[in-house]
């Protein structure tokens, strides 16, 4: 059986965009170990787990709590994403792929604050 957040379209899409992100900074600069990789690493894997972790919750106002982390850590992306772009770690078309992923959720995402928000 299917857990609760697996049937959440917006949870598998910021999945699919997290594990994205993993594959393209495998190939930073390895200076950037504990910089600019390690810190968009977080800020994508932040947006599936913030959204396991509030649908795993009793009330619709701790869910909507991790979904507002989960929406932050997305907008942590979008700028982290830019930064990589301008100092050449990703070339335009990764960028491209990214953000456009990135903003997929970010339609998703709202769209489940929204309705959360309206049940309260």
């Amino acid at each position: 059986m299917e857990k609760g957040y697996k049937k959440l379209i917006v949870w598998k899409n910021a999945h699919a965009f997290a594990i994205e992100v993993y594959k393209q900074v495998k190939d930073f600069p390895k200076f950037e170990e504990f910089g600019v990789t390690a810190q968009l690493r977080r800020a994508a894997l932040s947006v599936p787990t913030n959204i396991v972790e509030g649908q795993a919750c009793v009330s619709k106002k701790e869910f909507l709590n991790f979904l507002n982390i989960a929406n932050r850590s997305l907008v942590e992306s979008e700028y982290l994403l830019e930064v990589s772009l301008e100092l050449k770690y990703i070339n335009e078309e990764q960028y491209k792929s990214l953000d456009s992923m990135r903003r997929d959720v970010g339609v998703l995402l709202h769209s489940l604050i929204q309705g959360v928000k309206a049940r309260l």
